[in-house]
């Protein structure tokens, strides 16, 4: 294999002649194989993007008067937000430094990939260097961050709108099962009368909390450090770069970002991931509340309580014929469950940054991205493989009502507490469902009975 020769502070290495990487890359891939997670490829085009800003920036204010070369760059950055490069990014997700293997990677590739353009060999740092050139007038410190927040907005728009529709599929179900009541429940005991289109509402104003809420939290990431360099001071940068490179990165973007007002402030303090991730938390807590709510409704087939049906998607059992297990909300229970377990590490991430910076950034970076994605990928098989397909079980729902006691207490309204409970005295000593009871009992008619536990009646709010 032919090779190229570079140097960094520690000494030489042999580089592969035709890779776009580095010695810094080299090194990092040798030093953190550690989780065998790559950067995530969102994170990768948003470095690409705040490269890019950079670039046109330090171009507009004459860092480099070959304009050829600036075009090479700007090229190569670009190809680099649009994910054409993601390839060339090796290293770990999970590293030291505080992202500085991430920063140094995309550094390299885009020198690498401005040098092709031009017609260079690679590695031809005295042409594009991945330090003096690339990384002009910046720091890990107020790239990586940036291009966090930019990418974690991409995903979070994505991850609304797969909420939005989720939410819509129970509004959807809310409509097809208004008609159906059913026996509500606490504790898991019976308690009192509802319908299975209620049930399904409460579940999409959850989801439509959800919404607004990631909706929302869009709003803290918007300001970024961007400019700030090592520790927020702007050290090596001039002022009109550190004034101009967000606003530059807002118009490629076409996201509202803000630079911090206290630069410092916003290089060593992460508590604004700790606050998205929360929300993020929120969200899994009713994606399992709810996933665990419609297994329980759908359990069964013939002992459980078996009021909905879930579509069936695979056999559930190697020994038990027949058997079909609710999968898919049992994935999207265990993805929830992760999400809250990498709260936990976002939580602790950040707050054991130390002085000026956070090094835990990398942690950081993995398991917000990681969260964002893997919920909207539950999201949508959850709507998709599930929620869409739910059916209702309306004679098992119509039984449980007439044989539990707790309808009884529809009644009240009409015939008072104490004669409710001679209906279900009656009903557990003939041993007869409720309906009969209270028919045979004379207390109240079977067309007034039918009055009080219609859809409308059970559901309006109040006597």
């Amino acid at each position: 294999m032919l090779t190229r020769t570079e140097k960094d502070i520690i000494g030489t290495k042999q580089i592969p002649s035709a890779a776009l990487w580095g010695i810094h890359t080299a090194r990092a891939v040798e030093n953190f194989p550690i989780s065998g997670n790559k950067i995530h490829p969102e994170l990768i085009k948003a470095y690409g993007e705040v490269k890019l800003a950079c670039a046109q920036i330090n171009n507009q204010l004459g860092f480099w008067e070959d304009p050829k070369k600036d075009a090479a760059i700007e090229k190569a950055c670009f190809e680099m937000s649009q994910g054409l490069l993601s390839e060339y990014i090796l290293v770990d997700a999970l590293q030291g430094g505080a992202g500085t293997s991430t920063n140094m990677n995309v550094n390299e590739v885009i020198a690498n990939r401005a040098l092709q353009i031009l017609a260079q060999p690679l590695g031809n740092y005295e042409v594009i260097s991945p330090l003096d050139d690339i990384n002009q007038n910046q720091s890990t410190n107020d790239t990586y961050p940036t291009a966090l927040k930019i990418a974690a907005i991409r995903l979070l728009r994505e991850l609304e709108q797969s909420v939005l529709d989720l939410q819509e599929a129970f509004q959807q179900k809310e409509k097809e099962f208004a008609h159906i009541v059913k026996i509500g429940r606490t504790q898991l005991q019976d308690a009192v009368l509802t319908t299975l289109g209620r049930e399904m509402s409460a579940y999409a104003e959850a989801f439509n909390r959800d919404r607004w809420r990631i909706y929302k939290c869009e709003e803290r990431l918007r300001v970024v450090n961007l400019g700030g360099t090592a520790i927020g001071t702007g050290l090596g940068a001039p002022k009109q770069f550190i004034f101009r490179v967000v606003d530059q990165l807002r118009e490629n973007t076409n996201i509202g970002l803000a630079r911090s007002e206290n630069l410092i402030d916003g290089t060593q303090n992460t508590d604004v991931f700790v606050e998205v991730s929360g929300i993020l938390k929120a969200h899994a807590s009713n994606l399992l509340k709810i996933s665990n709510d419609l297994r329980l409704l759908s359990s069964g087939p013939d002992a459980g309580f078996g009021e909905i049906n879930l579509p069936e998607k695979q056999a559930g059992s190697s020994i038990m014929p027949g058997k079909v297990n609710p999968v898919i909300p049992e994935a999207v229970a265990q993805t929830a469950i992760l999400v809250m377990g990498n709260d936990q590490i976002i939580t602790q991430a950040c707050s054991s940054g130390n002085l000026e910076l956070n090094q835990f950034m990398p942690l950081v970076a993995h398991s917000l991205l990681s969260n964002l994605s893997i919920l909207k990928n539950a999201c949508e098989i959850f709507r998709t493989h599930c929620i869409s397909e739910i059916t209702a079980n309306e004679d098992i729902c119509k039984k449980n009502v007439e044989n539990s006691t707790a309808t009884v207490t529809a009644l009240i309204p009409k015939i008072g507490y104490n004669k409710a409970s001679e209906i279900i005295k009656l009903a557990g000593k003939l041993h007869i469902p409720i309906k009969e009871a209270a028919v045979k009992s004379n207390i109240i008619s079977e067309k007034e009975y039918e009055e009080l536990i219609t859809p409308e009646a059970v559901c309006r709010l109040g006597n």
